[in-house]
């Protein structure tokens, strides 16, 4: 299973539409190194933390040209084999009129899945005043195994992730836009949502300074035994990994901890 994920740097000095123009042509490329899974980070259109910007980029996700865009590069505009693309997280606006932080995931076959960014985070403003929250679990079928999708700030929630595990889930995909001052915090959570459900941890996050915060990068990929089987820097790049997905039961067999639980 070979896997990408793309750090991006969201600066304030880049415009959204430059950006997307930009990471289009980036994952095309990445296309071309023969990756099967490619992840990319949360809000990396207008950034995380610029919440100024994100009632005038909302849309509804079928209108979304950078979604749009990546669908081609996907689909190899439907004249090669397509790829899985994780294609991060956007603002997405419904008929209604909310607002919700969802992430969009794609395959081959027509496989497709949203979700909305369960637990927002801001305490008094950003997600919590502007954004609704999502309600459902979601997973994904893919030839190595359940996808299980979460977003950011869901790092710090468990009982989410043994509600993943309920519905199958063997490998952890998130994307974030986690800020650098609290990253001991990412790198610590993601090694123990890894250790606790036994699955791989597939981690996106942003660099660079967005509505004024500093985005920490490290973006990861963890083991099913806590082990960082690489984990990126600071700046902007692009974290090329392959993982053998046996290795979640193999992991599952030789330590069962899971068959002990009594809590569900």
């Amino acid at each position: 299973m070979r896997v990408s994920l793309m750090q991006l740097a969201v600066d304030d000095a880049e415009a959204p539409e430059d950006r997307w123009t930009r990471v289009v042509k980036l994952v095309e490329a990445e296309r071309e190194t023969g990756a099967e899974l490619v992840v990319l980070p949360e809000l990396w259109v207008t950034g995380g933390f610029d919440y100024k910007s994100w009632t005038g980029h909302a849309e509804p996700i079928a209108d979304s040209q950078p979604i749009a865009a990546l669908e081609k590069v996907r689909t190899h505009d439907g004249s090669g084999p397509e790829m899985w693309l994780h294609f991060g997280s956007y603002v997405e606006r419904t008929p209604e009129g909310i607002l919700y932080n969802t992430a969009v995931f794609r395959g081959p076959d027509g496989k497709q899945a949203q979700y909305r960014k369960i637990h927002r985070f801001g305490f008094s403003e950003g997600e919590v005043t502007l954004m609704g929250p999502g309600k459902d679990i979601v997973t994904v079928s893919s030839p190595w195994g359940t996808l299980g999708l979460a977003t950011c700030y869901d790092l710090r929630f468990p009982e989410l992730f043994r509600r993943l595990l309920n519905q199958g889930m063997e490998h952890m995909v998130m994307c974030s836009a986690w800020p650098a001052k609290r990253i001991e915090h990412w790198r610590v959570l993601l090694k123990a949502r890894a250790i606790e459900n036994q699955v791989f941890v597939f981690a996106t996050n942003c660099v660079g300074t967005n509505g004024g915060v500093a985005l920490g990068g490290r973006s990861a990929v963890i083991d099913p035994w806590g082990n960082v089987v690489a984990e990126a820097g600071t700046g902007e790049e692009v974290l090329r990994v392959d993982v053998d997905p046996a290795l979640v039961a193999q992991t599952r067999s030789a330590l069962p901890v899971l068959n002990d639980r009594r809590l569900r």
